[in-house]
């Protein structure tokens, strides 16, 4: 019987099979760091918001606490975002007509809320409970980063599952004292220079104080998928 392909053939059809492997695996690595780039994570980029509301001015400068303008993210799943009035209670006796500050005083007379743009926006299927994160000993700055040093909000951290999981496969790694969960600059290491005990030291003592669940429950899928 004659011979119906041309030997070549052979090579083709390697070629074709090797090569579609190698498109798809390149396919999914590209996908892969798409995934994880700042392009997707908005890691590090400002959002624009109706009023430019600088944390470095009123957390730095003024020394206002997390909780003057977050007053649930202790006793909450949300941290809350403050309401007009709170704005107003410096604002209506300093800086009462500054262009920029406009759309507060609107909000306040129109009875508006100011519809501000979520920088840490997890998707609807991920649970979070910032109570639960503060009372067991995780500082603002773990996730949020030194915001006293953003003139406007960027996300800090990815938020992605794998970078949760991190903190939640070792959570010594970043557990502080209840006193300084709002300290942004807290550093155990400072205390580890003069004799006290050091970060990871801490973490398990406070680990078992504060009756953190164990790793393979803190890393069950319904912990946060719910």
């Amino acid at each position: 019987m004659p011979q119906l392909f041309h030997p070549a053939m052979n090579t083709l059809a390697k070629a074709t099979f090797f090569g579609s492997i190698a498109l798809a695996a390149g396919a999914g690595l590209i996908g892969w760091n798409v995934e994880r780039s700042s392009y997707m994570t908005r890691q590090g980029d400002p959002r624009p918001q109706p009023v430019p509301f600088s944390h470095q001015h009123h957390v730095r400068g003024l020394g206002i606490d997390c909780r003057y303008c977050h007053n649930s993210v202790e006793d909450s799943s949300f941290a809350g975002m403050p309401a007009t009035k709170v704005c107003m209670t410096c604002h209506s006796q300093i800086w009462v007509n500054a262009p920029l500050l406009q759309p507060v005083r609107d909000s306040w007379s129109q009875n508006k809320p100011i519809v501000w743009t979520r920088v840490h926006n997890l998707p609807g299927f991920v649970f979070f409970d910032h109570s639960i994160h503060v009372n067991k000993g995780v500082g603002c700055v773990t996730c949020h980063g030194e915001v006293d040093g953003m003139p406007l909000m960027w996300k800090e951290s990815s938020l992605q599952m794998e970078w949760c999981l991190e903190c939640h496969r070792e959570p010594e790694r970043a557990l502080r004292p209840r006193s300084e969960i709002f300290n942004l600059h807290y550093d155990p290491q400072k205390d580890a220079n003069r004799g006290n005990p050091t970060q990871l030291e801490l973490g398990l003592k406070l680990k078992e104080q504060y009756h953190i669940l164990p790793r393979q429950q803190l890393q069950n899928c319904s912990t946060c998928h719910r």
